[in-house]
């Protein structure tokens, strides 16, 4: 880990929004109003709790172990050899989640701005973006993504206001007709992207004051959760049931604007949002690879892994999938939601609760 390299508080609120929000608002709300029907908007109150816990429970163990990440803090609480395994296991994870964020980013664009490249030339374009960022350092990242951040609110909010000009309230009736239980079922779906915020493990570290860390994420965690709830609701006014139906709802919606409104031509906005988003996403993702590598195998640098690393992903987000559309669906319907909650909530707790059974054992001891 490089200690010359800080970041501020403010600048880690802005890494975990765009980490997180552009591909929780562009991707998700299909899969919530599926099984929550007009309802979905309300998944986002049982996941922002759940939220809460999971960034409390990251915060912690950063207090715990100042200056290490998730990666070296195993291996204090497991033991070595348990706390490598738990290393390698999310290093897999991270590099899964590289390949699926990159396939994502391959079909949005073939679909919506670029239908007949290759999928290889999309992958690698951005793929090579992000590698020169990580290679830059977690600190240029942060800066970059101050001025990304800026513009993806920038286009969000008009966005939001000619959305709900077309709105129909009446779509959001009966409320809780099937009770409260659908709305738990769908509220997996934001819970595993909110849990992203897994990240912390890794980016805290690089804290320049770590007394500001809970509000920087607390803050954060509130503006995402605030968003998808003001992008889920309009949308279910506009397409009500069809939403389910919609590969990325947010984009259809755009389109179905600019054909009824005033503008032409607004899903090169949402091209726009998804692509800093993803740009800000894989970077990250790259630089916690790299990061995981380093403390694994003890080598000095993390840049050392950089390249292998680009060219690995842009690899495996190729063949990752047989079928890209159903394939993808299918994952991010079925075995994303379930792995990712697995993986971002449930690790971290039983690290917390080891670590807190261990400290107590050993206060007892005379």
């Amino acid at each position: 880990m490089e200690s010359t390299e800080k970041i501020s508080g403010f600048q880690l609120s802005l890494l975990v929004f765009s980490f997180i929000a552009p591909t929780l608002v562009l991707v998700v709300p299909s899969f919530m109003e599926a099984i929550a029907k007009q309802d979905a908007w309300m998944t986002i109150f049982p996941a922002f709790l759940i939220g809460c816990l999971h960034v409390w429970v990251m915060l912690t163990l950063a207090k715990r172990y100042p200056g290490l990440t998730i990666i070296q803090y195993s291996s204090q609480i497991l033991g070595k050899f348990f706390g490598k395994i738990v290393g390698c296991y999310l290093l897999y994870y991270w590099i899964n989640f590289d390949f699926i964020i990159l396939n994502q980013h391959i079909q949005f664009i073939n679909s919506v701005f670029l239908m007949r490249t290759p999928s290889v030339v999309v992958s690698l374009t951005l793929a090579v973006l992000c590698g020169i960022a990580v290679y830059m350092g977690i600190e240029s990242i942060a800066r970059c993504n101050e001025y990304l951040a800026l513009l993806i609110f920038v286009l969000l909010i008009p966005l939001l206001l000619l959305m709900l000009a077309q709105s129909n309230p009446q779509l959001l009736r009966p409320v809780l007709s099937k009770g409260i239980v659908p709305v738990l079922q769908s509220s997996i779906f934001p819970i595993a992207y909110l849990g992203q915020f897994l990240i912390l493990g890794w980016i805290l570290p690089f804290l320049n004051q770590p007394k500001k860390a809970a509000i920087a994420s607390f803050t954060s965690l509130s503006i995402i959760s605030g968003l998808f709830c003001i992008t889920v609701l309009p949308l279910i006014m506009i397409f009500g049931p069809l939403t389910r139906k919609l590969t990325f709802p947010i984009l259809s919606v755009i389109q179905y604007i600019g054909i009824k409104g005033s503008f032409e031509r607004l899903e090169a906005v949402a091209v726009a949002i998804w692509v800093m988003g993803c740009f800000i996403k894989v970077s990250l993702t790259f630089f916690m690879i790299c990061l995981s590598l380093t403390h694994l195998f003890e080598v000095k640098n993390y840049r050392n892994f950089v390249v292998p690393v680009t060219i690995i992903s842009v690899l495996g987000s190729i063949a990752v999938f047989n079928n890209y559309a159903t394939d993808l669906s299918s994952y991010l319907k079925e075995t994303y939601p379930s792995f990712a909650f697995a993986t971002q909530f449930i690790l971290p707790l039983s690290l917390l609760m080891i670590d807190t059974i261990k400290r107590h054992w050993r206060r007892s001891v005379p």
